[in-house]
């Protein structure tokens, strides 16, 4: 079976096993959280004064509910770690009008990260931690009544899955645009990545005293591959931006190092690296190892010669499962397909532990 086929015969098994899940399962664990920007939010923006928003076709061309805030075409990495868990999708928290449902939450707001400024030349978004403060509503206030104990509920969060994207576009809408933010001229890279990581530091330890255990961070992706930056820099197809990747790589050593710290003095915590940089990177340079027949463009037409957002309304790429990018910032569905297979099965990609693996701890 080629590369291209086994792509689209696991989007369709992933599409069965929703249905499945519908009839009967039992969850592999409680509960999936999600936290991070756009490459997770599921619909938080939506509600927000912002114009950093994909409820709007074509986004979620080859989703079964269209266009829900989702930067994609389809489904979104957390959607398949939560079919791969026997859990439906978690809702996004600001869509939530009636009781908090118990299998999970997505807090992730497009455009917003680390750092509170980040993101606000588009309007409102939820940086990480406002997103960890209405998670701390939520077990405050909300889940509370849904179980007999304090220890039950301890239960429930010490076995559910905690899944982070974030950082990325505290580089693309803040670091890397010097007429617009001073942090490129008061920091040098490493400088950067330090005050990254130092705020990422401490909101890890904020949820993992809200009673968090299992957490997953991904890497920052290889951002001088995506067409936001190739084709601001006329670079070669099949080739990257090398000088924006060395910025970011600064970021993911740190990122590294922290997680083993925090697993160490974090009693009970298990904070898992998702080795995405790498993976990306290769599917960019390599693309029809894994049945891409395009790495390089858009499979939608943007805004900035397809280096931005989809244009509302038009037409997409027939074929968006031959193309890893969707618009000029974001993967199609395929792209998230592989990455979450890898994370569930390999502890090579998610290191040391598979989800897999988390489930039996």
């Amino acid at each position: 079976m080629s590369n291209n086929n086994f792509i689209t015969s696991n989007i369709f098994l992933f599409s069965l096993h929703q249905f499945l899940l519908l009839v009967h399962a039992k969850p592999l664990v409680p509960a999936l959280y999600v936290f991070g920007d756009s490459l997770f939010d599921s619909g938080n923006n939506n509600v927000l004064p912002t114009m950093a928003r994909a409820n709007f076709p074509p986004y979620g061309h080859n989703f079964v509910q269209h266009f829900t805030g989702r930067f994609t075409n389809g489904r979104t990495l957390p959607d398949f770690i939560a079919e791969f868990l026997e859990l439906p999708y978690p809702p996004p928290y600001l869509g939530i009008h009636d009781s908090v449902p118990l299998t999970g939450l997505n807090y992730a707001s497009s455009a917003c990260g680390i750092l509170p400024q980040t993101g606000t030349i588009f309007g409102k978004c939820l940086s990480l931690g406002e997103q960890i403060d209405l998670f701390k509503w939520t077990i405050e206030s909300k889940l509370p009544t849904h179980f007999n104990s304090l220890e039950e509920l301890s239960k429930h969060l010490a076995d559910s899955i905690f899944i982070f994207t974030t950082g990325s576009n505290d580089y693309i809408q803040n670091y890397l645009e010097p007429t617009l933010f001073s942090t490129n001229h008061d920091y040098d890279p490493q400088s950067f990545a330090q005050l990254l990581i130092d705020d990422l530091s401490n909101h890890f330890q904020s949820v993992y005293k809200l009673g968090a255990r299992k957490i997953i961070m991904h890497e920052i992706a290889p951002l001088g591959c995506i067409p936001h930056y190739t084709r601001k820099y006329q670079v070669v197809v099949g080739k990257c931006h090398e000088q924006t990747n060395q910025i970011v790589s600064y970021f993911n050593t740190k990122l590294h190092e922290l997680l083993k710290s925090l697993t160490s003095s974090l009693q009970g915590s298990i904070l898992v690296l998702a080795r995405i940089n790498s993976l990306g990177y290769d599917v960019i340079t390599n693309p029809s190892k894994y049945g891409y027949s395009d790495a390089s463009n858009p499979c939608c037409t943007t805004w900035g010669n397809g280096s931005a957002a989809c244009i509302p309304l038009l037409e997409p790429c027939p074929n968006p499962n031959q193309h890893f990018f969707w618009d000029g910032y974001h993967n199609t569905e395929t792209g998230n397909s592989v990455a979450a297979s890898l994370c569930f099965n390999t502890s090579e990609f998610c290191t040391p532990f598979s989800i897999k693996d988390l489930i039996q701890i």
